[in-house]
């Protein structure tokens, strides 16, 4: 063998991905992302789309008759869904897990005020978010609000053509110049998310704040609404911006949520196309991973371990449920950060993904000595490289910046401690 096969065997390739997929294919898939980017802009919308492609494709709701071959989920509280086919092996299932929740502003308990001859909304901010993002932006409200009768109404202003968007108005140039020496964190700060939401006062000289009448009154007309119903509700601010292609030749895409609505879609596809697996075969489309996983509709909660006691029950095995948890294997579909030729000081180039290359398949993340993760074993790894390999799926892998620069969790920490 002369030294150039040599090298050929003996070298990690990073070839480009490009070049051996079926664009055609690529475009198709990536037009029916797009849409659901588009729908899934929140977790309770995203939940939906879920659950609305799982109906398509043959999913029931779980009703605790399953049998090799069914095809059921189940939803936590409407920001959570766990999809499962019963597989020929029942003890031991196989997970692809991702999250439906984005960084977003979500509105205070008492949002609405009037100052300066306008009425606002103060929110705050879930998850890590650069603040100075999310000013001069048209945003629009989507959620739910229960009234007081427990009536559940739900809200969706900006989405639609000819509805109005909302801003949150920056400082002028002009004006700025104290404001422009500022560290980027501060520029500008969390109490200054106050979003821009009317104008127009009601004609009525006997009301004093007549703007926020003006507010509340069309409010309660549309909806029902009444101020008190604000600390009852999950409304949130979200980008305006429908996705689109990003390049001349049409390659990338720029939207709002890809953290993690790409692992949504992908893995709900693939749970989708599935027939009859070895293993049963589980898609959990977990909640509040954006802040840590929390609550009782996240990764941290047991609402997996749940899912498997009533599976269990379900087909009558005898299998404890933590045995059953145990002999299982579990991925996190989450995403990483490409190498940004506008900032390379922040990666280590010989340990980093690129855009074009393949999906960026990640031992561990977390930050600075491993901390806040979970570090895969060796074995585990190559039978995911092995897996990617006979199916010749394009892979990469690498880390998320620099050793001692940032860092980022997923829900894999999570799901392993399940054993």
């Amino acid at each position: 063998m002369n030294n150039k096969k040599l090298q050929d065997k003996l070298f990690l390739k990073k070839e480009n991905a490009w070049k051996n997929l079926d664009k055609e294919e690529v475009f198709k898939f990536c037009e029916d992302y797009k849409s659901f980017l588009t729908y899934s802009k929140t977790e309770r919308s995203c939940v939906k789309n879920v659950i609305k492609h799982l109906q398509e494709n043959g999913f029931t709701e779980f009703n605790y008759e399953l049998e090799e071959g069914t095809k059921c989920y189940k939803v936590i509280k409407d920001k959570c869904v766990i999809a499962c086919i019963v597989g020929e092996n029942k003890t031991s299932f196989r997970l692809v897990g991702s999250h439906v929740d984005s960084p977003r502003l979500d509105l205070k308990p008492t949002p609405l005020y009037e100052d300066a001859n306008l009425a606002l909304l103060q929110t705050h901010y879930y998850g890590g978010i650069k603040k100075y993002h999310w000013v001069n932006t048209p945003l629009i409200l989507q959620g739910v609000i229960m009234l007081k009768d427990g009536e559940k109404v739900e809200i969706s202003i900006g989405d639609k053509e000819y509805d109005p968007v909302f801003v949150i108005p920056d400082l002028l140039p002009h004006l700025a110049r104290e404001q422009m020496k500022k560290d980027a964190n501060k520029v500008i700060e969390g109490e200054d998310l106050n979003v821009l939401f009317a104008n127009i006062p009601i004609d009525d000289d006997e009301i004093k704040e007549q703007i926020k009448f003006s507010v509340l009154k069309k409010l309660n007309e549309d909806y029902g609404i009444i101020e008190e119903d604000f600390f009852a509700a999950e409304l949130e601010f979200v980008p305006e911006a429908k996705p689109r292609d990003v390049g001349l030749d049409k390659s990338l895409i720029g939207a709002y949520g890809q953290d993690d609505k790409v692992g949504v879609y992908t893995s709900l596809k693939a749970i989708c196309e599935i027939n009859d697996p070895k293993h049963t075969a589980i898609a959990l489309f977990a909640d509040k991973e954006e802040i840590g996983s929390m609550g009782d509709t996240g990764a941290q909660s047991l609402v997996l371990r749940n899912f498997i006691y009533e599976y269990r029950m379900s087909l009558g095995l005898n299998t404890d449920v933590s045995k059953i948890m145990e002999d299982s294997k579990a991925l996190s579909a989450d995403v990483t950060a490409g190498l940004n030729p506008n900032f390379k000081g922040v990666h280590e180039e010989k340990n980093v993904s690129f855009l074009g290359k393949g999906v960026s398949v990640e031992k561990y993340g977390g930050g600075g000595g491993k901390y806040s993760t979970h570090d895969a074993h060796a074995e585990f790894v190559q039978e995911i490289r092995q897996i990617l390999d006979e199916n010749k799926i394009p892979w990469q892998t690498g880390e998320l910046g620099k050793v001692d620069v940032g860092g980022g969790g997923t829900i894999a920490m999570f799901l392993s401690r399940y054993g």
